[in-house]
């Protein structure tokens, strides 16, 4: 077996040794992040993408020294990668699993300067897919809403060497431009809490480049990735949870390696406590990703049984930051710190896994019922994928949200069949086969009850 697909190295040490966190950020002292509405110049690209056409002109691209990461077949675009981003880093310092990467300085990049090298980069694939906000309720004047990102973004070693997207392209996959495609969409919607599965470019990519972006960020990768099986992976793919620093504070971050049946699984989770700089209130976000594959519907439903008992554990729990108020709101609450839950659950909201979140003591709802008229039905989709065993279009994402504790402003609107395409996801113009999910979250008016 090829060395670097050898999984026995982290079989063989704990899992807190192999969840790498970056907790302590040194950022270079800069202005607030400028905030800017999406683009919407660009509209959707509504047919087939092979071959693609091309985007239009966009500016010129910024560029300067700095090469995060090289692996990915090569391109014109590959001698400028993430120029705008950061200092020069290490590579050597960054391979050695001790050192955390955040103890480096990051110059702070200008998104929207770095949404325009994305845009050139990317300006012969097809406009990204265009999609509007659906405002739920009117905006709250009073609090600043949180936007809440979910997305598996398609690990690049899956991607190439294992799911056999027979309707994509490999040259669509090539990971020289698909990261260009996966920055666009964040910096689409600059989300204050971005929870991630299937990372498998963290160390070299995204933890760097949102890092000069503001975001403080998480990584626990899984014990036995699939990655680790393709040829010239680049290491084991996992959950990561990045959040804008300079709005929140870090609490505690507890990394999960989730169990069923007595038993622990390939499967994680991260959970993070975070206090809002600005209003004092602390709130948990997690975020994970259940087992895969049809036939494991008990065993998803066990491992959601252990997250959530976990989460019920770690909402209870005070920290010294909060103040005595919030201390004794914790301890008499049945229901503890408010939580946010994002993964791919791989589950159909007919799964028991599904019906445990929705009855949980926790008082969890899911964001993005609120697309349908009646408040009550999941979108028919958030995957839509053909592989060589046929065509797969699933609701297996989802954002959970403590429902006493928080209210759905607005949701991302899922894009329909004719935005897709025929030859569904991934494509030219979408990186992955599941589609993100962004919602704004805003306090209820009730400070009373709320941490």
């Amino acid at each position: 077996m090829h060395p670097a697909r050898r999984c026995s190295t982290l079989l063989h040490r704990d899992l807190a040794a192999v969840c790498l966190s970056s907790l302590g950020t040194h950022a270079k002292k800069s202005g607030p992040m400028k905030i800017s509405s999406p683009p919407t110049s660009r509209l959707c690209h509504s047919r087939g993408v092979h071959p693609p056409p091309t985007r239009s002109n966009s500016s010129p691209v910024l560029l300067g020294s700095l090469q995060v990461c090289q692996m990915g077949s090569s391109s014109s675009s590959s001698s400028r990668l993430f120029s705008t981003l950061a200092q020069t880093l290490s590579s050597t310092a960054l391979a050695d699993p001790h050192v955390d990467p955040d103890d480096y300085e990051y110059e702070q990049a200008d998104p929207d300067a770095l949404l325009r090298e994305c845009e050139e980069v990317l300006r012969n694939r097809p406009p990204r897919l265009h999609r509007d906000f659906v405002m739920t309720r009117p905006c709250s004047l009073q609090n600043a809403p949180l936007r809440i990102m979910q997305w598996n973004i398609l690990a690049q070693a899956l991607g190439e060497g294992k799911d056999s997207f027979v309707r994509c392209p490999m040259e669509a996959l090539n990971w020289s431009e698909r990261k260009y495609l996966i920055l666009e969409e964040i910096l689409t919607y600059r989300p204050d809490v971005l929870c991630l599965q299937e990372v498998d470019h963290y160390f070299d990519t995204f933890q760097p480049v949102l890092a000069s972006l503001g975001y403080q960020s998480s990584f626990c990768p899984k014990p036995c990735s699939p990655c680790l099986d393709v040829h010239n992976n680049n290491g084991p793919d996992g959950c990561a949870l990045f959040f804008n620093r300079r709005r929140f504070q870090l609490l505690h971050t507890t990394h999960l390696r989730l169990s069923a049946m007595m038993l622990k699984t390939n499967q994680v989770a991260i959970v993070a406590t975070l206090r809002c700089r600005l209003t004092g209130r602390v709130f948990c976000v997690a975020v994970t990703h259940l087992k895969a594959r049809s036939g494991w519907e008990a065993f998803r439903s066990a491992q959601g049984a252990h997250l959530l008992q976990q989460l019920r554990d770690i909402t209870a729990r005070s920290y010294p930051e909060m103040d005595q108020e919030n201390r004794t709101r914790v301890g008499d609450g049945e229901e503890g710190i408010p939580l946010v839950v994002c993964g791919d659950f791989n589950a159909e909201p007919s799964e028991e896994v599904y019906r445990r979140f929705m009855t949980s003591p926790l008082g969890l709802d899911s964001a993005y019922k609120c697309l349908s008229e009646d408040g009550t039905t999941e979108p028919p989709y958030t995957s839509w994928k053909i592989r060589p065993s046929g065509e797969s279009c699933s609701t297996l994402d989802y954002i959970w949200y403590s429902e006493r504790a928080f209210q759905v402003d607005a949701v991302l609107r899922i894009p329909s069949e004719e935005q897709i395409g025929p030859d569904r996801l991934p494509s030219y113009n979408y990186p992955s086969d599941h589609l993100s999910l962004v919602c704004d979250l805003s306090f209820s008016q009730q400070p009373h009850r709320l941490m």
